[in-house]
């Protein structure tokens, strides 16, 4: 996959905008956006004509994507190159990145909120309203996972048609809207 349509040059570098200001590496991104568009597994080498970055980013952009869990090594036959291929279904894409985001973003951010928490339980300079501030965030980022962990177990035709009822839910709610 060399020679790339301006359409997907167009992706591929929105992609790797994107990325950026996601906090991912501009490289890694436009090489996960090349894997999606990319309609078979493609190896090292493919990436690197495609894209026109050095073999030693595409090696470690490829380790950072598969710990990610978004791109897989895979084998074709009659190749000894490993190839990579991106994961395909959107819905499961974005479950993937969000678990992830989850293990390396809010869990450790909970975690010391927690401690934070209990620290100014005992210190006597904290004050009530730093305390109260903690307590409401703590509270924010466990309801919110909590909420996570009960819809990421949905399959995709349950997310998909709770996500498109949008402003129904709120009249459900009593909250009028939509």
């Amino acid at each position: 996959m060399s020679k790339l349509s301006p359409v997907q040059q167009k992706f591929i570098l929105h992609w790797g905008e994107m990325g950026t200001k996601w906090g991912i590496n501009r490289t890694v991104a436009q090489i996960h956006a090349l894997l999606f568009m990319s309609p078979k597994p493609l190896h090292a080498d493919d990436i690197v004509e495609t894209l026109g970055v050095a073999r030693s980013n595409v090696s470690t952009s490829l380790k950072e994507l598969q710990g990610w869990g978004i791109v897989r090594r895979v084998h074709v036959m009659g190749d000894q190159r490993d190839h990579f291929e991106s994961m395909k279904d959107v819905w499961e894409m974005f479950r993937v990145v969000l678990d992830e985001r989850k293990k390396r973003e809010i869990d450790p951010t909970l975690a010391v909120l927690r401690e934070c928490i209990v620290e100014a339980e005992k210190d006597k300079e904290t004050d009530e309203y730093t305390e109260q501030r903690l307590r409401e965030l703590a509270a924010f980022f466990e309801t919110t996972t909590a909420w996570y962990g009960q819809i990421r177990t949905w399959p995709t035709s349950a997310l998909t048609k709770f996500v498109k009822l949008g402003d129904k839910i709120r009249k459900v709610l009593g909250l009028g809207g939509g």
